[in-house]
């Protein structure tokens, strides 16, 4: 996460340890689209992977891969939600991301997080986000 570098310590723990994450992308038409999706850190990197759950089209065929293939840059949004309003806390991370095939490096961090993932690897492709730049805010931080 060299990207991440001024992450105060609960901001990364936040996106260390969160189970899901929200992929903002823009569409074929230019317009916003926001993906909820599993992800891990797996060195300076941000890995999600398509996996093998049902699907109309083959992994390489899914509408956001297409799209950040066509326009890479993205934003990851990790958030933690509480009744508690003073627990309240998001980081979000912005970059681009590239489609590739699966690495050693990144399915050890996905399986280590999931799982699903330990019983039956995703196939791929892999996306990758490169961290250009980080925000966050939580109530708790004056």
């Amino acid at each position: 996460m060299d990207g991440c570098r001024t992450l105060p310590d609960w901001a990364r723990s936040l996106v260390e340890e969160s189970r899901v994450a929200r992929l903002g992308l823009l569409d074929g038409h230019g317009r916003a689209r926001v993906l909820p999706v599993a992800y891990a850190v797996a060195g300076s990197r941000i890995v999600s992977a398509v996996d093998d759950k049902p699907k109309r089209v083959a992994g390489r065929e899914l509408a956001r891969v297409r799209w950040l293939r066509a326009r890479p840059a993205a934003a990851l949004t990790v958030d933690r939600y509480d009744d508690d309003w003073s627990r309240l806390a998001w980081v979000q991370l912005l970059g681009s991301v590239s489609v590739c095939d699966v690495d050693a490096e990144a399915l050890a961090a996905l399986r280590a997080k999931y799982a699903p993932y330990r019983e039956r690897a995703p196939g791929g492709p892999l996306l990758v986000l490169r961290v250009e730049r980080a925000v966050w805010w939580s109530a708790a931080e004056p």
